[in-house]
């Protein structure tokens, strides 16, 4: 097995196109999508895409998640944080614009919210008696801390879950008719969930996955793994990151998300609800719930949609049908300093990386 330094050669990375480009001859127009931002860091910050050959696309689908967080639950947070209650949460959701505004807003006015680097340090902040509503975003990745938070009991502390799973999103873009050959699956995810996860929608969907790193080198040789199913007209789940990821993923970490959390059918922005893609905190942690432990304030939440700009196509990018480029916003009216959409807005959102690397 190559050492990650090697995969990463420049004379790897060009027998690997070269073997690419062999395998994709005479196949057609070929689509495989990663759900991932950091995939997508990878592969625009390194120039990746020119080493396929133009009938392969490389494309993102909802991997941020920061992007695909709904409005509401942000103007939840922004309410909770008017109302007297310490919120804290990751950079890149302080700038995400809603009809309220964005939670930097509100602390522009006075609320306490609080950027912090990991949930620990929420915890800190809830120890010396005040009261913090963390904001508990991201994927599987993520979950397992918010597990272990629940599981302390701590006083004063609850947290609004907006987590979401990756394999049903997978399988909603398949049911939506979105055209995928292949799959780029998330190396962080499957560390935590493992490989076999995926296989009921290889085999159900006929598609093949790949599980990948990080490095450039490891995303080129998911896509070589993925023209190879194809070419021998399998639909398997493989496993590229093995230096990372088993199949039966991390078990300590899954049986801390089965005691704290539920799967709920759940709304991802600019999509649609996607059946069991969410994770509702279960009752025997609802004190620590922060839509049961401040019902009585959120009880006067109420909330207007916003009315996307009609020439914004973050829905699109979000569902792999669409690059930056192709919106009439992108670098001149929405800039991550002036963000329009939330692809714009997080590090691990398409149109962020795309603007940061031009």
């Amino acid at each position: 097995m190559q050492t990650k330094t090697e995969r990463n050669n420049p004379a790897a990375i060009a027998e690997l196109s070269r073997r690419i480009a062999l395998l994709a001859e005479g196949r057609g127009h070929l689509t495989l999508m990663h759900v991932c931002g950091t995939h997508e860091h990878a592969i625009v910050s390194s120039g990746l895409r020119s080493f396929l050959p133009p009938s392969v696309s490389l494309v993102s689908g909802p991997g941020c998640p920061v992007c695909i967080t709904p409005e509401e639950d942000i103007g939840r947070m922004i309410h909770l944080a008017e109302h007297g209650v310490t919120v804290t949460t990751f950079g890149d959701m302080v700038t995400i614009p809603t009809t309220q505004g964005s939670l930097a807003d509100a602390r522009a006015r006075g609320a306490d919210v609080r950027v912090v680097y990991g949930i620990a340090q929420s915890l800190a902040i809830a120890a010396q008696g005040t009261e913090v509503v963390h904001f508990g975003i991201g994927f599987e990745t993520t979950v397992p801390t918010s597990s272990v938070a629940l599981e302390a009991r701590p006083d004063c502390f609850s947290i609004l879950s907006v987590h979401r799973t990756i394999p049903p999103a997978l399988a909603f873009l398949h049911e939506a008719g979105i055209a995928v050959d292949g799959f780029i699956d998330p190396g962080h995810v499957c560390s935590i969930i493992g490989t076999r996860p995926f296989e009921p929608l290889a085999r159900r969907y006929k598609t093949p996955h790949v599980v990948a790193g990080f490095e450039p080198g490891d995303v080129l040789m998911a896509v070589y793994l993925l023209l190879v199913q194809i070419a021998e007209g399998r639909h398997d789940v493989e496993n590229e990151y093995a230096r990372a990821v088993r199949p039966e993923g991390n078990v300590i970490a899954q049986a801390h998300m089965e005691r704290t959390f539920e799967s709920v059918d759940a709304p991802w922005r600019a999509l649609h609800d996607i059946p069991g893609s969410g994770l509702a905190i279960r009752r025997t942690y609802r004190e620590h719930d922060a839509l049961w432990r401040h019902r009585d304030l959120l009880s006067s939440f109420s909330w207007e949609p916003r009315h996307d700009d009609a020439d914004c196509r973050c829905a699109d990018m979000l569902v792999g049908a669409c690059s930056p480029r192709d919106c009439p916003l992108f670098g001149s009216a929405c800039t991550p300093d002036s963000p329009i959409g939330p692809c714009m807005v997080s590090i691990e959102g398409t149109c962020n990386i795309a603007y940061k690397y031009g």
